[in-house]
């Protein structure tokens, strides 16, 4: 979230055309008004409208709003990141961009409110939320900033990207086009705080030790956050204990104590799912993530097919591309780690998706034709598809077993008794990379799984090397038939590439002069995992516990994914119970987790049964031809 926004101010110069975009440039060409834009119910929202001196014609404005301020703060101080590559191409354009602190953050006023729920019967001047207050900055900039052209767009990545899921719901009539861009969604369900109910500890914590600070007064200095005491993320967190000790960390912290008070899906986590309103949107939308996105991979994907669903008359588009959180808007988007994909497909995206979007509903330039219902790049092979629906209509939901001797199958397993079953030990949580470092790393979701292996509490499932190619596009499905000798555990699913044993870049592909250059032979490449909190397993409203030495069921659904396994390569799954410290750990007895003390913690003996009877499967979303 705030690790990518607070980036982009460090900024960098781009040669445009021979011309350099720079303080000089935007002086020169670009105003700065600053301005306290009244809501309805009277608040005043702080507002930064940057604006073409070119009067010859009237411009469009694109908008976004943040919790992230908008600073620098001052008439004539220009941010920084109108410098990085997308904002200059709107510059270029003589686009009027307005930047805004949301109600209760930094300069504006108010009180704050995470996630905001969306109000859909508005009765009163004081029923507020994000969408009301993007419908009074909208009617307010279009009444008054001279020269615009009435037509006005909002984007915004991560919890930006929440914002203009709101914008599109204020449906004003001058808003033309809004691009939610790895938004956030569901926090219980997926993205930052929670998947499928298990705690994203290290980005929680890290993240809202600062952020969630209260602040008694407007403000244009930011909070601080938690200083860490070492640079072994695992051996901090590990040392803390219970998730309860951590409290005394976040003791000013409302929202924290709240999630805290909230371990299950009730109203409350509902009333924050940003897709529960999505219905008669007007708007164009432009949907984007990344495949590899650490934070918000979740709320994309299914942003998307909420809009789909619920407002089948919405101009919906759809962009996924190999890319971390908002690599699509810094870098080229030509390699994650390791991992290279041949074309610089951030360029590729600004250029030829969202750039052309933008202008051709907010200045009525060029055509959308282009711009295909989905826009995906598939991993493995490297390319874009163009594709009119996602998933894809010629997608087939299809069973890979796992069997004796570590394998994995395409036919169902043909012997009656059979399982493989591993420790896992809270002390001794796996890690979720080999590296030792204070934050969690982006490139984590591409990294090689070889140290995961080679653990005896992670278990490794592969298929032979494939005789052709395997393309997936789509939901992947896991069928876990498992039994505990305790009440409760975490399952976590990795879906693996595992590169062929003499496989080597070749450095004219892409990234030349990438240093260091990661052995590729063998690389075992992390292409979508997932945890699932085991007491969530029938409801995430209402856990329920493991009668020990039961076989059970456990299914769940993996974020989308879009990847083709080459031939020559091999399909991998591994099986573990712990991801640490990137979800917190279960004490493998059914409590409430939240509340549970660091005696609660205790070993758990799991069997996965892959015998006729209980056959343990995932579904796949292969491609067929």
């Amino acid at each position: 979230m705030s690790k990518y926004l607070l980036s982009l101010f460090v900024a960098f110069c781009l040669r445009i055309n021979s011309q350099t975009i720079d303080t000089i440039w935007l002086a020169k060409n670009y105003t700065k008004q600053e301005v306290l834009i009244p809501m309805r119910d009277g608040v005043k929202l702080f507002t930064a409208i940057y604006a073409p001196k070119d009067a010859s014609e009237k411009h469009p404005t694109l908008m976004m709003r943040t919790p992230y301020s908008c600073a620098p703060y001052g008439k004539n101080k220009f941010t920084p990141r109108l410098y990085t590559s997308h904002w200059v191409n709107y510059l270029k354009e003589n686009y009027i961009i307005v930047l805004q602190d949301v109600r209760g953050k930094f300069m504006s006023e108010g009180v704050f409110e995470d996630v905001r729920p969306f109000i859909e019967n508005k009765k009163t001047k004081k029923d507020v939320d994000e969408a009301s207050d993007t419908y009074d900055a909208i009617e307010w900039m279009v009444k008054n900033i001279p020269n615009n052209n009435g037509n006005v767009g909002v984007f915004g990545i991560s919890y930006p990207g929440f914002y203009s899921t709101m914008a599109a719901l204020s449906n004003h009539p001058a808003l033309k086009a809004v691009s939610p861009q790895a938004p956030v969604t569901d926090w219980f369900m997926g993205d930052d705080f929670h998947h499928n109910g298990a705690f994203a500890l290290m980005d929680g914590f890290g993240f809202y030790s600062g952020f969630g600070k209260p602040r008694p007064k407007p403000t244009t200095q930011f909070s601080k956050g938690f200083t860490f005491p070492e640079k072994d993320n695992y051996n901090f967190y590990l040392k803390q204990g219970a998730l309860k000790n951590f409290e005394k960390h976040m003791d000013s912290v409302r929202f924290w104590k709240e999630m805290m008070s909230h371990p299950n899906y009730d109203e409350w986590w509902k009333a924050r799912d940003a897709r529960r309103a999505c219905k008669n949107i007007k708007p164009a939308m432009l949907v984007v993530g990344g495949t590899f996105d650490a934070e918000d991979c979740y709320g994309a994907w299914n942003l998307y097919k909420a809009i789909e669903k619920q407002s089948p008359s919405t101009n919906n588009k759809l962009v996924m591309g190999p890319w971390f959180h908002g690599g699509w808007h810094r870098g080229d988007g030509a390699n994650l780690g390791n991992v290279r994909f041949g074309s610089k497909t951030s360029l590729y995206y600004q250029e030829n998706i969202e750039v052309p979007f933008f202008n051709y509903y907010l200045k009525g330039k060029g055509s959308v034709d282009k711009i295909a219902e989905a826009s995906i790049f598939f991993g493995g092979e490297n390319a874009w598809k163009q594709l009119d629906a996602w998933p894809p209509k010629n997608g087939e939901m299809t069973p890979v077993f796992f069997d004796n001797g570590n394998k994995l199958s395409f036919s169902r397993p043909s012997q009656s008794e059979s399982f493989s079953k591993y420790i896992s030990d809270p002390a001794k949580p796996v890690p979720y990379g080999e590296s030792l470092l204070v934050g969690r790393t982006r490139e984590y979701m591409s990294d090689d799984q070889r140290f995961a292996s080679r653990r005896p509490d992670v278990l490794v499932f592969e298929t032979e090397i494939l005789n052709s190619d395997v393309s997936m596009a789509g939901t992947i499905i896991a069928d876990l038939k498992v039994s505990l000798s305790t009440s409760d555990a975490d399952f976590v699913v990795k879906v693996i590439d595992v590169f062929p044993d003499n496989f080597s870049y070749d450095t004219t592909y892409c990234c030349k002069g990438l240093k260091p250059e990661g052995e590729m032979a063998g690389y075992q490449m992390l292409v979508r995992g997932e945890i699932m909190r085991g007491k969530f397993r029938n409801s995430f409203e209402k856990p329920e516990a493991f009668e020990p030495g039961k076989v059970e069921t456990v299914k769940f659904e993996l974020p989308d994914v879009a990847h083709t396994f080459k031939k020559g390569h091999k399909l991998m799954v591994q099986i573990q119970s712990s991801w640490f410290p990137l979800f917190d750990r279960n004490p493998q007895q059914f409590t409430d987790i939240y509340k549970c003390e660091d005696k609660d913690f205790v070993p758990c003996e799991i069997k996965l049964y892959h015998n006729q009877q209980m056959a343990s499967s995932l579904l796949l979303p292969i491609l067929k031809n």
